[in-house]
């Protein structure tokens, strides 16, 4: 049976503060507990969280260091920094390394859950998603994220191309009309099936359906 909870990355050395927040996290999220920077990096950019909890010192790669790398990655999930620093500069320069909230050690386990629900709240009202198949598309971080949690990182043009088609995904498109809407008119049309070709090596086959004499249309990848 598969696990409902929403995904957390938790980044922490210290192993007995780990210790007691995970079970207090596990409560209510499915917790991936990495106690290294460079670690949850590689985790952060090659699968799918809904918030991480992450503390400022590191071994590896240092926590702001690490907010910063996956915000240039475009990842956009909500990140709650935990540091002993409690000075404003280090709030200042944690959030501005693109994390969401902040939060002093020591610190108060409903506080913490309070955070992380105010934060997932906001995320959840601001993030557009679209649901093909049974893939997640976030055109705003250029990401696909596949059941099975993968994220798929797309470039700008083929970000576009699958929104333009996702947002009538009962609609079949015209190369012509693709070619419009997407590129440039310097381009030819079999730059529309290069892209089909980009997008479908990424994901699968089945993320966008030919529809034989007639053009292309998103499809129901599962």
């Amino acid at each position: 049976m598969s696990d409902a909870r929403p995904r957390l990355l938790y980044v922490e050395d210290d192993a007995s503060i780990a210790e007691m927040t995970i079970e207090v996290l596990s409560e209510t999220y499915a917790v991936d507990h990495v106690a290294d920077g460079a670690v949850a990096l590689r985790r952060a950019l090659a699968e799918r969280y809904d918030v991480m909890v992450v503390d400022r010192r590191l071994p590896g790669l240092e926590g702001t260091a690490f907010v910063a790398a996956i915000r240039t990655a475009r990842i956009t999930t909500p990140v709650l920094l935990l540091t002993a620093l409690g000075a404003v500069a280090d709030r200042v320069d944690g959030l501005d390394a693109g994390a969401n909230d902040y939060l002093a050690k020591p610190f108060d386990f409903e506080e913490l859950l309070a955070r992380l629900r105010a934060l997932r709240r906001g995320f959840q009202a601001e993030g557009r998603r679209r649901e093909i198949g049974d893939w997640t598309f976030v055109p705003d971080s250029w990401t696909l994220h596949s059941p099975e949690g993968l994220r798929v990182a797309l470039t700008a043009t083929e970000a576009a191309f699958l929104e333009f088609l996702s947002a009538s995904p009962e609609r079949v498109f015209s190369r012509a009309e693709i070619l419009r809407a997407v590129f440039t008119t310097a381009d030819g049309v079999g730059t529309v099936d290069t892209y089909v070709h980009y997008i479908r090596r990424k994901t699968t086959i089945e993320m966008i359906e030919t529809v034989r004499g007639r053009g292309y249309r998103v499809g129901v990848p599962s």
